[in-house]
């Protein structure tokens, strides 16, 4: 083979590879931009109104009237009432939420003589699993 028949093999492969390069580089970001699109809908939210759950049943008794309707904090009497669903809670372990949920912390009262070790229990998991999405 001469070397400009050589040379002219080389440019002909580089020229076909040139479109599967750029279709592979295309159908990457094309990928990239549809799991990172900011625009896509959100995981839906759980909705405490909703949800016919001795869990929500006991936070719309217990809880609601702090932490708002959907947990997601109010303010009282000039105070913020956090929200249950994200910020400072969503950082919390199962154990924090469990002690504070028994135990109460200034200004949330305990609620161990309110309810029972099952239903504080059952609550830790509500709150991580429906409200924050976690498992």
């Amino acid at each position: 083979m001469s070397r400009k028949h050589r040379v002219q093999s080389l440019k002909s492969k580089t020229k076909n590879q040139r479109p599967k390069t750029k279709i592979a580089i295309l159908v990457s970001f094309i990928a990239a931009a549809i799991a990172c699109n900011p625009a896509a809908p959100p995981r839906r939210s759980f909705v405490i109104a909703e949800s016919k759950s001795y869990e929500a049943s006991l936070f719309r008794q217990n809880c609601a009237i702090c932490h708002g309707q959907e947990a997601n904090g109010k303010e009282i009497d000039g105070k913020l009432i956090p929200s249950l669903r994200y910020g400072e809670a969503a950082k919390k372990s199962e154990a924090e939420i469990y002690d504070q949920i028994a135990n109460g912390k200034l200004p949330m009262p305990s609620f161990k003589n309110q309810l029972t070790e099952d239903e504080i229990k059952k609550m830790v998991k509500f709150i991580r699993r429906d409200l924050q999405g976690k498992e």
